[in-house]
């Protein structure tokens, strides 16, 4: 697999050569890749990336580590109202040398002297993403019957309702007849 080195998030190592110990400093702003959320928050397509990131050169290949800042786009889980949030997560990735005996899926391999950032950006703010994002904590959602936001209403409420199994029930006239007195016979004897 070829990298494209025009992509934002392909870095080029041949600064730090093969020297242990040899270390660089970057900071990157870029737009966003497409899909880089979940169903109910993301980081929209195009809007600003920022990586503030290290390359060091290591034994087996070029440890790259930093953090990325994005504003986080989505809805309330409770009351679907909109969320914007700011996120800022860790990242840490060992890029090795082609040749290494590392297994392919144990660690991300160097592409010549081409790193790709994308899928280790990817996975660090897909899984610092909250997977039930809220408006607020406290939060009370949508009223179950009608759909009103409590938020917006706090006295909402409803009449209580009756399952609609035991409805022809209440139609039903109840007869409450004075049970006999067992004892109001025995002084006629």
């Amino acid at each position: 697999m070829r990298l494209d080195p025009r992509s934002p998030l392909v870095i080029n190592t041949h600064e730090l050569g093969r020297r242990p110990g040899s270390m660089r400093t970057r900071e990157l702003t870029v737009s966003a890749p497409a899909d880089l959320g979940i169903e109910l928050i993301g980081v929209p397509e195009g809007s600003p990336l920022q990586l503030d990131f290290r390359l060091e050169a290591v034994m087996e290949g070029v440890l790259a580590s930093g953090t990325a800042r994005a504003t986080l786009v989505g809805e309330c889980a409770r009351c679907l109202e909109p969320v914007e949030d700011d996120l800022d997560v860790t990242l840490q990735e060992l890029y090795v040398y082609p040749e290494s005996d590392a297994e392919e899926d144990e660690a991300s391999r160097l592409h010549g002297e081409f790193l790709d950032l994308e899928p280790t950006v990817r996975d660090a703010v897909v899984l610092a993403l909250p997977y039930r994002p809220v408006c607020s904590p406290d939060c009370q959602g949508l009223c179950l019957d009608c759909g009103v936001r409590l938020a917006d209403n706090p006295g909402h409420q409803h009449d209580e309702s009756v399952d609609p199994r035991w409805a022809a029930l209440s139609t039903m006239t109840v007869n409450h007849a004075e049970p006999a007195d067992p004892a109001a016979g025995r002084d006629e004897e």
